[in-house]
This record gives C-alpha cells, structure tokens and sequence, in this order.
C-alpha cells in the first residue's frame, strides 16, 4: 500500500501537476482540484486547508470568478488586477 500524502503535499504536487503552460497556478473548480482533494481526504473541505496554507505563507491564493487560483507562493502573480488598474489609471 502506498503510504498517504499530506493534506500540504498534495496540494502542492496538484499546483505542480494539473497546472498547464503557460499558467503557473490551478483554478481550484476547474482544474478539479476540489473534488479531487474531497475523494482523497474522505470529504474533507479543501477550501479550509487551503486558506490555511495561504495564511502560513505555503501557497497563494487569488481569487477569480468561480473559485480561486493556487499558486506556489514564488511563483503566485505579484501585483494584482487592481493594482494593475490603479497603475494605468496612473493612481500609484
């Protein structure tokens, strides 16, 4: 029997792995993540492991219309929509 990921591994590796290029992160509805991490973790609520891991600097999350984006933290977008409106709009 193979030995069972951690709720913070299998995030990870589902960043890493159902991700496709050129994005670096995984939109948690879409990409199936959510149901995914349901089957494996018995029903438990990816939405609160992964707000978790974003407040202990493990992930970064970004919301989007329908549910959110994971990234690894290095590679999470580092400014957001907006800041990139105010930018234009020449407000910062």
């Amino acid at each position: 029997m193979t030995k069972k990921l951690s709720e913070e591994e299998f995030v990870k590796q589902a960043i890493l792995t159902l991700r496709t290029e050129p994005y670096r992160g995984i939109h948690s509805v879409y990409s199936g993540f959510n149901e995914a991490f349901k089957k494996y973790f018995e029903g438990k609520d990816p939405v609160q492991t992964t707000t978790r891991m974003a407040e202990e600097g493990k992930i970064s999350i970004r919301p989007v219309k329908g549910g959110v984006i994971l990234y690894l933290p290095e590679e999470a977008p580092k400014t957001t929509r907006a800041d990139e409106a105010l930018r234009k709009m020449g407000l910062v």
